[in-house]
């Protein structure tokens, strides 16, 4: 690597990483609640980014009300996959669950190629495209202000869990399902609002990816690199998914920037590297840097 543009990728590295947390809060939300890991929510993400196109495309909506648009319906959509799909299958094997949101997974790419088709699209730009240029690291302005509106959505959610009671009650039940039933607490209904609220933090990581690299069906794929970030920082850890996914988005873009020879550029090594970076985490500590190691008697 050429040590002088350093700055510049740990700079862009940053801001991806952003987003990328901002994808792992939503996997953090539903496994805390419902002990799930969430295996459709990359493409909760991509459906996100063709919903908003539409809005934009077909009834002329600025990109803004568009976005607004898709956290409306990602609201519909978290609560009624909870609803239709996850709730008659609670007491059942968490596999099930899981393998549900696998099927999930690919309903939802089936649905999306049959309803929109599987060509690249492009977004009305949410941001000004003129560089942003600080000493000698020149920063794409739509992705720093992509960054602002991770941000945004980290305080929110912050928020949320610490002064709502909507958010107190979702802890509660994330720490022990029966004392939150035996309280007067509704659990079927936390976890459709933890649902909904996935499928929110989701579709805006679609909409902000897609607006700086398209509408299209591989950004499912890019969602993956949440998953290092939150195996990194602890399944049940929102300070751990946000630390995870910065650190992703730092090593991808760190590694994708070696000097490489052109038979090894061609496999991405940037794009490999968080995984190869997940399994040396796994193995040296499974449950992530923040997480919580259980200890269950038999």
């Amino acid at each position: 690597m050429n040590w002088d543009l350093f700055p510049q990728f740990l700079a862009t590295g940053l801001l991806t990483g952003g987003i990328y947390a901002l994808i792992a809060l939503g996997l953090v939300l539903i496994y805390k609640s419902s002990r799930v890991f969430n295996f459709a929510q990359g493409h909760v993400l991509m459906l996100g980014a063709f919903v908003a196109w539409w809005f934009t495309e077909n009834l002329g909506w600025s990109i803004w009300m568009a976005f607004l648009a898709a956290i409306g319906v990602a609201v519909l959509v978290g609560l009624a996959v909870e609803r239709l799909a996850l709730r008659p299958l609670i007491g059942q094997p968490i596999l099930a669950t899981v393998m549900m949101t696998l099927a999930l997974a690919q309903v939802l790419q089936g649905a999306v190629i049959l309803v929109f088709g599987a060509y690249q699209r492009s977004l009305p730009t949410m941001f000004p495209l003129q560089p942003l240029i600080l000493g000698d690291v020149r920063l794409k302005l739509n992705l720093v202000l992509a960054f602002a509106v991770a941000l945004i959505g980290f305080a929110v959610f912050v928020f949320f869990f610490r002064f709502t009671r909507a958010g107190l009650a979702m802890r509660a039940a994330a720490e022990d399902h029966q004392l939150a039933q035996s309280v007067g607490l509704s659990v079927p209904r936390i976890f459709g609002l933890a649902w909904a609220i996935a499928s929110v933090v989701a579709m805006v990581g679609g909409v902000l990816l897609a607006n700086i690299s398209g509408v299209e069906t591989n950004l499912s794929v890019i969602a993956l690199k949440a998953f290092p970030a939150v195996l990194f920082g602890g399944l049940e850890s929102i300070p751990g998914a946000i630390i995870g996914g910065l650190t992703v988005g730092v090593i991808e873009s760190l590694v994708g920037g070696l000097p490489q020879d052109p038979a090894i550029r061609s496999l991405h090594l940037g794009d490999i590297a968080p995984y190869v970076f997940m399994l040396l985490v796994l193995m040296a500590r499974p449950e992530g840097l923040f997480g919580l190691k259980r200890i269950e008697r038999i």
